[in-house]
């Protein structure tokens, strides 16, 4: 099974829990909102059912008022012409048919509740739930009616509800009532608009919903493929939409890093790889003067050098071997400083006069080999002088000690393009083209395996010429 399958369930586990999370904050939000919108419409409602009964018991407290100076008036009136009736619902006066009653402003019902006696309609209301033609209280709907302040109570005929207010006077009650069906309409058409804007409110959520979810899904998608990367897909990358558009950008952004970061994760992986090539390298070329030194010195310990010749041959072979390991540990040090401080010293050199001693030298160490020569004059440069040497010292061993005898070696000094170019060429047989792409690595050797040289003289050059900004 390969990671990306293995780490795929994973990722499936991230995306149902991020998912999860993403339901339980809606669902969460749907309940506030719900019960956001209930308790508005409830208190809306309660609130216009209290403005309504307030208004009406304002209008039954005013009816009782204009009532009161007339009671006596109009009690006096009914006690003469009111007759019995075979109509008449028991415990009731009715007036006659062509006496006209108080007439008061409003849908009002009004009557006389007396403390002995049977109630007394002073005013029918047209739309009085007993049909205009009387008003009659039950006994206990009257015991309530007759108590101060306002009440609700089931009207005549146990159907609709009145509203009652009554006021005591000498000898009863005065009570004033009317219908509330006009409320409970009123109400109800409330209870409709609310319920309508509740519901339009949850629409509107819903459709904002949606929005935002079809709006947030690119990233959601990148935060998927994210999650790849994040579980080792370092080659993938988001898929950005609308590059104009701000989650195009972003998923530019995104990539660009990523990009970075996969660069910069090779890079180490590179530089590990070859600090850990260096270490071994390096072991390899230690150990084979170490372990000459160790044999020299245990034949001087164990007496196997019985004569002066032979004490004076080891002696030899262990300051070679020294000069081997001391010339390979300055060789490492050098590039070590080198990658710590490069170009640490800027000062004027003359390129002409390194290059011309450097030719000198090398015609010296080796008289019978034939040198071509052409260096410009007035060639400068700022840099470390010695390292600058030492550079051109490197190239140009190499040329002795991987050529045969007779090769004719060239160098080269001109300057162009405002740049210093140094070169060091043979007519020999070349490096092979598989190997020519080494030449410069640390600790490479392109010539026989059993060559004594260290392979870091052409690295040494390499970091020399990087140090003072050009290249080998």
């Amino acid at each position: 099974m390969s990671h990306s399958q293995a780490v795929h369930p994973t990722a499936l586990l991230r995306r149902l829990l991020r998912a999860q999370l993403r339901l339980k904050v809606m669902a969460g939000v749907v309940v506030v909102t719900l019960l956001a919108l209930v308790a508005f419409d409830v208190g809306a409602v309660a609130t216009m059912r209290r403005y309504l009964l307030t208004q009406t018991d304002d209008n039954l407290h005013g009816a009782l008022t204009l009532t009161l100076p007339r009671l006596a008036a109009a009690l006096a009136f009914t006690s003469q012409v009111a007759r019995p009736s075979n109509h008449a619902v028991p415990g009731q006066v009715v007036l006659p048919a062509h006496v006209r009653t108080l007439s008061l402003p409003g849908a009002f019902d009004m009557t006389f509740l007396p403390h002995h006696g049977k109630q007394v309609n002073l005013q029918v209301a047209a739309n009085s739930p007993a049909g205009g033609v009387a008003w009659v209280l039950s006994p206990t709907v009257a015991r309530v009616a007759a108590k101060p302040g306002p009440h609700t109570v089931i009207g005549p005929g146990g159907t609709n509800l009145i509203r009652v207010q009554s006021v005591r006077v000498t000898g009863g009650s005065l009570v004033a009532g009317t219908s509330l069906d006009q409320v409970a309409k009123t109400i109800g058409k409330v209870e409709a608009i609310v319920t309508t804007g509740s519901i339009a409110v949850l629409l509107i959520g819903l459709g904002v919903f949606v929005v935002l979810r079809r709006g947030l899904r690119p990233i959601e998608a990148m935060a998927g493929q994210a999650d790849r990367i994040t579980a080792g897909a370092l080659t993938d990358r988001v898929t950005p939409h609308n590059p104009r558009s701000e989650v195009g950008r972003l998923g530019a952004a995104l990539n660009g890093m990523l990009a970075r970061i996969e660069t910069g994760l090779h890079e180490r992986e590179a530089s590990q790889e070859q600090m850990r090539r260096f270490f071994a390298d390096a072991s390899h070329e230690l150990r084979t003067p170490l372990a000459s030194l160790r044999a020299n010195a245990e034949l001087y310990q164990q007496g196997a050098l019985r004569s002066t010749d032979e004490v004076d041959e080891v002696m030899d072979r262990i300051v070679l071997e020294t000069r081997r390991m001391g010339r390979l540990v300055d060789d490492m040090l050098r590039l070590a400083r080198l990658g710590q401080h490069p170009g640490r010293s800027a000062e004027p050199v003359d390129v002409t006069a390194v290059v011309a001693g450097c030719a000198e030298r090398v015609r010296i160490a080796d008289p019978e080999r034939a040198w071509r020569v052409r260096i410009d004059r007035g060639l400068g440069t700022v840099g470390d002088e010695e390292l600058l040497r030492r550079a051109v010292d490197n190239l140009l061993m190499n040329v002795l000690v991987h050529t045969p005898a007779g090769t004719v070696g060239t160098i080269i000094a001109t300057a162009a393009g405002g740049r210093v170019a140094i070169e060091v060429s043979d007519d020999g047989p070349g490096v092979p083209p598989d190997k020519l792409p080494h030449i410069f690595e640390r600790f490479y050797r392109a010539g026989s395996p059993g060559t004594r040289r260290s392979g870091l003289g052409l690295a040494i050059a390499a970091d020399i010429a990087a140090a003072h900004g050009g290249t080998a």
